[in-house]
């Protein structure tokens, strides 16, 4: 199998270094070239083409995003994001999930060196991810943060305990509600479905893989261009239909039911199938609390995270879907959902938005 060639684009020659040291430890990757900037860059990839771009944003002669636009617009090619997670990156970095890159990886203005190397392994699972990308769906739909850094994988019980679902309580309470779990891909996945929908829906709840300084600039954009009402989810947050709230990208969401009502607990603590929100925290919280009133979707995305907690959804009486392969950036969550009897069937992305209107 050929290695994966990379090609490092930032203006920082630590950073190139640096990306470049952390790489090369792996032997199924290759070091195409480094780049100060988009135009050094185009003038080495006019000689190779690289598998996978790592891209900065801010740049001299000229910057990111608009490198980005025309590598979807001539050769779409995966396109990770290493971008610093301040307020201007935050929205940067959604306008960039938004023009084609598959993912957001964050770095501190002050100690990147060691954050690098500390993050090495989960740097080196993103480009492997961004490696499997379907290039072809690039121009459409998109991605977000991908692998978290290399700690002891936990299970879902180390936030929440598996619970017999209450059915006394909630199967006459009739207050539907879907949850929708992403991660590589997902948040055009998320902006084309949400987009298409009317706010007589049930409320929304959303996990989707990404650092926690970008899920209000994620939910805001989606505000603004959706007719629902899209926030991130705050602790305590009453659900109310038409709206949808979107998991901080450092916090466990979890479903809570309680005198008729759905609520929103917000959790710290480890990561789960390495990720903090887990989508397996929010379908088990859901199997739990909703039963057979929920909607569980599995979309785009590397790795197993929602498959158990979408198994117990099922068990518990929810409906349960998943993104199919052909409309999937990364056919990986949603194919081990359907490996497993989670997912009751694959459904394609311009299939969705109509499921999740007739559910009510």
């Amino acid at each position: 199998m050929s290695k994966i060639k990379v090609l490092i684009v930032d203006d920082s020659a630590t950073v190139r270094t640096v990306i470049a040291n952390i790489l090369s430890q792996d032997p199924d990757i290759e070091i195409l070239g480094a780049a100060a900037n988009p135009i050094f860059a185009q003038r080495k990839m006019e000689k190779s083409w690289p598998d996978v771009i790592i891209l900065d944003l801010e740049m001299p002669e000229m910057d990111g995003l608009t490198f980005l636009k025309h590598i979807m617009s001539t050769r779409p090619t995966p396109v990770i994001i290493c971008s610093a997670h301040v307020e201007s990156g935050a929205r940067d970095a959604i306008k960039a999930l938004s023009l084609g890159a598959v993912e957001v990886i964050t770095k501190p203005a002050l100690g990147i060196q060691s954050f690098l190397t500390e993050n090495a392994r989960g740097f080196i699972r993103s480009v492997k991810a961004a490696a499997c990308a379907n290039t072809s769906k690039l121009t459409a739909s998109v991605a977000v943060a991908g692998e978290q850094a290399a700690v002891k994988k936990q299970s879902v019980g180390a936030i929440l305990p598996l619970a017999k679902p209450s059915t006394k309580d909630i199967a006459g309470s009739g207050i539907k509600l879907v949850a929708i779990g992403s991660s590589t891909g997902g948040t055009i996945a998320i902006e084309n479905i949400l987009s298409q929908l009317n706010d007589n829906i049930p409320a929304i709840l959303i996990v989707q893989h990404m650092p926690g300084k970008f899920t209000q600039a994620f939910a805001n954009r989606l505000n603004n261009i959706c007719r629902l009402t899209i926030k991130e989810a705050q602790d305590g947050d009453r659900l109310n239909s038409g709206c949808v709230y979107i998991s901080p990208g450092d916090r466990h969401m979890l479903l809570k039911y309680k005198d008729n009502q759905y609520y929103i607990q917000l959790k710290d603590g480890p990561l789960v199938s390495r990720h903090k929100p887990s989508v397996d925290v929010l379908f088990r919280s859901v199997a739990s609390c909703a039963g057979k009133n929920a909607l569980g979707i599995i979309l785009t995305g590397m790795g197993n995270d929602g498959a158990q907690g979408m198994l117990e959804m099922r068990r518990a009486g929810a409906s349960t879907l998943a993104q199919d392969e052909g409309s999937s950036i990364i056919f990986g969550m949603p194919k081990v959902a359907l490996k497993n009897g989670g997912a009751m069937r694959a459904v394609s992305l311009a299939d969705i938005p109509g499921v999740i209107s007739q559910f009510k």
